[in-house]
């Protein structure tokens, strides 16, 4: 810990004994409900995420970054949090799985910060059993603080009472919540549905859950959290060597192409780029541009619009041709792939600068932290795809799963093209990304 004068703020960290809980929801209520109190709140997601962020964005009016100190480092992790302390009179962080799951874990995270956990867990179906869970996961490490339980999806206040009384005065029942499909946040195949897709609707379900949190029998979790000690990292910040200066790198971005970690783009300015966006759907011409970068997304759902787009793919192509630098994550690969075959058995042609084709596969896929091996350095990546692609060419490498001996996703080269499954974490390796960016003449796969 830094013996530098720390910043106090109020923080809480919603963690639970498994995904579909509820946290994302409750996070983004009691972003709403305090600042609807005028209350500046910033709110970070633990691990790869791009959906969850968009959602809770929307509901705290603040941007929304990611936490992982596997994907960051901890010294990352420790001055986001004392730079958002700052400007901040709440942080809230939203945990990612279980608990304990993951290397790091919710629980590794919280520890290592000192903010209090508070334990979300659907109670349908259990009552005095959900108090022992509850009182498990509380007891499992004595370097967690916990601060109470949210019982999710509550039948009745009889439910909550069983509940509340099987607690032991160490962990108390902060809120019983009942059970509301009107707050139910929309869904598709990899998560939550794209903010910006149900702006409206999300507006109208963050109130009425800000609501639902005032509604509740137990009232503790409205109450105004501790303010904890936040230090900045001793060390300081490394200077950064302007490997993109001058160079224009064009970002896809629109419903197709939207996973894209804010922190990337302001690695890419940091490395000296100046960063315009485009749109594959809608737009006729690429603009003018020294790298092209195609994050991931869904494709699949505008496999035809893109498709169809002869303008746009035609100076894709062209682009490629000229030996400029592409990347290409996950949807950004599908894009680049002969053809694409969507979720109702469709084939549609696409760019054709990486040969093979792609499909979905329903719900089967693939998801995990690897290490992006590049021949510019490593790079901290994930996956989180449920798509294959075939015949492709052979791959200059594999990622490296971070728990298990087998190759991760392989990784193409093809003249400036970069192309994976892997999400890239920019912060993790500037100087390899900044490599990535730039001209590289004659690489071939």
């Amino acid at each position: 810990m830094s013996s530098a004068d720390p910043i106090y703020c109020p923080a809480l960290f919603l963690t639970a004994p498994a995904s579909n809980q509820g946290k994302t929801t409750i996070t983004a209520a009691l972003a709403r409900y305090f600042s609807q109190q005028g209350k500046v709140v910033r709110v970070f997601k633990t691990g790869p995420d791009y959906l969850d962020p968009q959602i809770l964005a929307q509901a705290s009016g603040q941007p929304v970054e990611q936490l992982d100190m596997w994907m960051a480092g901890e010294e990352y992790c420790q001055n986001t949090l004392y730079e958002a302390a700052q400007c901040s009179d709440l942080i809230l962080v939203e945990g990612a799985m279980g608990m304990f799951d993951g290397e790091p874990s919710s629980a590794d995270l919280a520890a290592r910060f000192g903010i209090p956990l508070v334990i979300v867990m659907d109670v349908k179906g259990m009552a005095q059993t959900a108090a022992a869970i509850a009182h498990g996961l509380a007891t499992y490490r004595d370097d967690v603080l916990i601060a109470g339980l949210i019982a999710n999806c509550c039948g009745s206040e009889r439910h909550a009472e069983l509940i509340r009384d099987a607690l032991p005065e160490s962990l108390p029942l902060l809120s019983s919540l009942k059970r509301d499909e009107e707050i139910r946040l929309p869904e598709r195949h990899l998560g939550l549905v794209q903010a910006n897709e149900v702006k409206s609707e999300l507006e109208e379900c963050f109130n009425k859950a800000s609501q639902w949190l005032q509604n509740s029998q137990d009232t503790g979790l409205l109450e105004w959290p501790n303010a904890i000690a936040f230090y900045p990292t001793e060390r300081k910040p490394e200077t950064v060597e302007p490997l993109l200066a001058n160079k224009v790198i064009a970002i896809a971005k629109d419903a197709a192409f939207s996973f894209i970690y804010d922190t990337n783009v302001l690695a890419l300015t940091s490395l000296g780029a100046r960063c315009v966006f485009f749109s594959p759907l809608n737009d006729t011409h690429l603009p003018a541009a020294d790298a092209l970068w195609l994050p991931g997304g869904y494709p699949e759902l505008h496999a035809q619009a893109l498709s169809e787009n002869h303008s746009i793919l035609s100076e894709i192509r062209a682009f490629h041709q000229r030996n400029k630098p592409i990347l290409a994550e996950c949807g950004g690969l599908l894009y680049s792939l002969d053809s694409l075959t969507d979720l109702d058995g469709q084939t549609f042609p696409l760019l054709g600068i990486l040969e093979g084709q792609g499909a979905m596969r329903g719900k089967r896929g693939c998801q995990g932290m690897q290490t992006a091996c590049l021949p510019q350095g490593e790079v901290r990546a994930h996956a989180h795809h449920r798509s294959l692609s075939e015949n492709t060419p052979e791959p200059i490498g594999y990622g490296r799963r971070q728990r298990h001996p087998a190759p991760g996703e392989p990784i193409f080269q093809n003249k400036g093209l970069t192309a994976s499954y892997l999400h890239l974490y920019f912060p993790s390796n500037l100087e390899a990304i900044g490599k990535v960016f730039s001209t590289v003449e004659g690489r071939e796969c």
